[in-house]
């Protein structure tokens, strides 16, 4: 299937909001509503499909395994996030020609070591700049295709104050980063002052529950923000939504309630695809009982 580039995107300014898709009932949802860009992230994508942290738990091999599911089900280009590379240059080299063959139309890249942590949590360690530099290199030379984007992420600012953070994304963008992120920045005046220094298009995590404040599309292009992804936004609703569902269970002995909206089974059953397996059926099921 033809998907959306996200560098031709970027280069017409045209601002990209990304929805994070932590599993593939999200995906064929996003289908039906109509996105663009979609994100696939380490933390919902471990949670989900392993009922872990993102404390660098889950394998390459996992992770590849769920963006190419997420790839062929979903009608956007999949940003992915590729965590640290999952080791050193050549562990970088290889995750990136990974997903790209996976289906990846941009691949980020932290700075983080290993094990890393979601960047909304403590006890992050950090790389040199130097060892960053570097896999941003890599990453950029290791792709296949051009309009695959490299997006160099550093969680520098916690550990290493707003300036060192500035400090390597600048770096990262003269090592040939597509897309810079730096990720939990903690007011609206860091968020536009970086996006004011940093000469690349700029990533902002819209991560609800997080550091960084959450602001809307416009004001995040207004900010100087070229794209913003909202890693957690399918994530937190359907806990939430399942939540309720067992409450409401637990409590009235049953699942036909007032409380307890439900999407249209029929409808769900077109999203996932059944109607082509009755056609199938129709065409090839035996009739005469042999």
């Amino acid at each position: 299937m033809a998907r959306k580039s996200l560098r031709a995107a970027l280069e017409a300014g045209r601002f990209v909001a990304a929805p994070g898709l932590h599993d593939m009932i999200a995906a064929v949802i996003a289908n039906r509503v109509g996105f663009d860009f979609v994100y696939a992230s380490g933390y919902w994508t471990t949670a989900s499909a392993h009922g872990l942290p993102d404390a660098g738990l889950a394998t390459y091999t996992q992770m590849l395994d769920r963006v190419a599911t997420l790839a062929r089900t979903v009608e956007a280009g999949v940003i992915a996030d590729a965590d640290t590379g999952y080791g050193g240059l050549l562990n970088v080299h290889h995750t990136v020609q990974g997903y790209e063959a996976a289906g990846a139309v941009a691949i980020q890249i932290e700075d983080q070591d290993f094990p890393k942590k979601c960047g909304h949590t403590p006890f992050k360690r950090l790389i040199a700049l130097r060892d960053m530099v570097e896999k941003v290199q890599v990453a950029c030379e290791a792709r296949r295709n051009p309009d695959t984007l490299i997006i160099a992420r550093t969680d520098a600012r916690q550990a290493e104050g707003f300036e060192g953070a500035v400090r390597r994304g600048l770096a990262y963008a003269e090592a040939g980063a597509d897309i810079v992120f730096l990720e939990a920045l903690e007011s609206e005046q860091e968020m536009r002052e970086a996006c004011r220094r940093i000469p690349r298009p700029m990533m902002a995590n819209m991560a609800d529950g997080g550091r960084t404040p959450i602001r809307s599309a416009t004001e995040l292009q207004a900010m100087g923000y070229a794209m913003a992804i909202y890693p957690s936004i399918t994530g937190l609703a359907a806990a939430r939504a399942i939540e309720n569902a067992l409450t409401v269970l637990k409590e009235e002995g049953t699942s036909d309630s007032p409380r307890l909206p439900l999407f249209s089974f029929a409808e769900f059953n077109r999203l996932i695809g059944f109607p082509a397996v009755w056609e199938f059926e129709r065409r090839w099921a035996r009739t005469d009982g042999t």
